[in-house]
């Protein structure tokens, strides 16, 4: 018996249409890598330091991070057990893009290595849309979006140096939790969406209180998850 063939997503446009989808949050993206670099130079490091970890660590709270315990000369094993519970979240969310779509190894590790929390959510939110589904060309696509603008904003804030001002104080920290509430909004089609949303922000909240972020985000995750499987048991055995 001959199997059907499986769509195959062409590359290149879905690519492109992954890369427009992240630019709307360049807004809230670029300031903070420009604060990041403004922060990264104070602590002691150099153009090219602070501009290789941009390029090779990608990840804006694990660089803020170790930017300021840099300046406060801790260990490298310090540097790396933060960066690590900062990141923690990010493998609930390569679990939740290996079940939506289909990926080689290869693409497997590139997908891994430029995973963002903006990336992940526009891919799952406006990805589902995409004609074929989910593919391995919007994700990309959405990721280097965000990885060429932030390296471009890294670069500049380095360069520029003390001369900026200070992006915290001009407000733009509301720029992504606004952006992930539109992305949390289409998402809610139901009431057992609503309650596991409700419920995994409050704990996300009350966590926050006692542990950092990134743990914060995978323990709610996790319990969010757990939370929404046992109501759709529930409501398969009704």
């Amino acid at each position: 018996m001959v199997e059907p063939l499986r769509h195959v997503t062409p590359f290149w446009p879905a690519f492109w249409r992954g890369f427009r989808a992240l630019m709307p949050l360049w807004l809230g993206i670029i300031p903070f890598a420009v604060a990041y670099a403004v922060t990264a130079r104070a602590a002691g490091l150099g153009v090219g330091e602070t501009q290789l970890m941009s390029l090779t660590v990608f990840a804006g709270a694990s660089q803020f991070a170790a930017a300021g315990l840099f300046a406060g000369g801790a260990s490298a094993w310090g540097i790396v057990a933060t960066t690590f519970l900062l990141n923690a979240r990010h493998v609930l969310y390569g679990l939740s893009l290996a079940r939506q779509v289909p990926l080689t190894r290869p693409e497997r590790v590139l997908a891994a290595q430029f995973l963002t929390d903006e990336a992940y959510g526009v891919t799952v939110v406006h990805g589902a849309r995409e004609p074929g589904g989910l593919s391995f060309g919007f994700l990309l696509g959405a990721e280097l979006s965000l990885y060429a603008v932030w390296n471009a904003a890294t670069f500049a804030g380095a360069l520029a140096g003390a001369v900026l001002p200070d992006p915290a104080a001009l407000g733009v920290g509301v720029v992504f939790p606004l952006a992930f509430l539109g992305l949390l909004v289409p998402l809610l089609v139901d009431r057992k969406a609503v309650i596991v949303a409700l419920a995994s922000g409050l704990g996300a909240w009350g966590l926050s209180r006692v542990l950092p972020g990134g743990l914060v985000v995978l323990l709610a995750g996790v319990g969010g998850a757990l939370l929404g499987a046992v109501l759709v048991t529930r409501r398969g055995e009704a």
